[in-house]
């Protein structure tokens, strides 16, 4: 009796130990398969960043934007040990990506093959018609195309939670937020005046405000990189809240972006 007592012990041992191995390398394998797939667009990405010298404003600014994602994404691919942590590296390489094809397509040149979409992209919406408000004493202009007086691009998705249609810009609106990791007060109605009633933004000022878009890729997420916190963005999209500055390793700068410095974080009209 204890002899059987003794074996079915030593097989319930050798079987969890068996399925605690099995558990360790699936999981292995699928964190290699993800930053292999993540490297591939880093690559990619790397490529086009070397390849192109901008023209105008707006493609150098679209392009200094997508060598910033690069050097993001190699830091987090670099530090990534999950499978999800892998995924926003490519998110943050797919992202410098459409700032190639904005760079290209600023400079005449055909942008090149299309992009997965971004996650949260879908339900950020996109510009379609040309804008100009003022706001806090300034003129702020939106455009589906770039233009001296919009240089600025974004590829569309979520910024501390809150969407961001895609389209050219006079200004980087968002960018106080991407970098505090909060909106400041008066982006509500920035956000009102800029794009209400417009075709392909399908949602109002105050579902911008509450960070609910249209829900048509919900599912996907957020779409960003890293939840504030000085990271990247926010990083809903991969089934939580991620800071990129956290993963990555990478601040940029304390707030410099682009060439862009903050200057102590006062932007057009947003104080942080």
């Amino acid at each position: 009796m204890e002899l059987i007592l003794i074996l079915a012990v030593l097989a319930a041992v050798v079987f969890l130990v068996m399925r605690t191995q099995n558990n360790s390398g699936s999981s292995t394998r699928q964190l290699e398969d993800a930053k292999a797939d993540a490297r591939q667009a880093i690559e990619r990405l790397g490529g086009q960043v070397y390849a192109l010298v901008g023209s105008d404003t707006a493609s150098k600014q679209a392009l200094a934007d997508a060598s910033e994602r690069y050097t993001a994404a190699g830091s987090q691919i670099e530090q990534a040990n999950s499978p999800v942590q892998a995924r926003l590296a490519k998110q943050t390489a797919l992202e410098g990506l459409y700032y190639i094809r904005a760079a290209r397509t600023a400079m005449g040149m055909d942008p090149g093959p299309e992009v997965p979409t971004l996650d949260g992209q879908k339900s950020a919406g996109t510009v379609t018609e040309e804008r100009e408000i003022e706001f806090e004493g300034r003129q702020v202009a939106a455009s589906p195309t770039p233009s001296g007086r919009t240089p600025n691009y974004y590829p569309g998705g979520r910024v501390a939670g809150r969407p961001v249609p895609a389209g050219w810009y006079s200004e980087p609106w968002w960018k106080p937020a991407l970098v505090a990791g909060a909106w400041g007060i008066g982006s509500m109605f920035l956000f009102s005046a800029l794009f209400s009633g417009m075709a392909g933004v399908g949602y109002s000022a105050q579902d911008f405000e509450s960070g609910a878009g249209d829900g048509s890729d919900a599912g996907a997420g957020d779409g960003g990189y890293g939840d504030g916190d000085g990271g990247y963005g926010d990083g809903g999209d991969a089934g939580g809240d991620t800071d990129f500055g956290a993963a990555g390793g990478d601040d940029f700068g304390g707030g410099d972006f682009g060439g862009g410095d903050f200057g102590g974080g006062d932007f057009g009209g947003f104080d942080f």
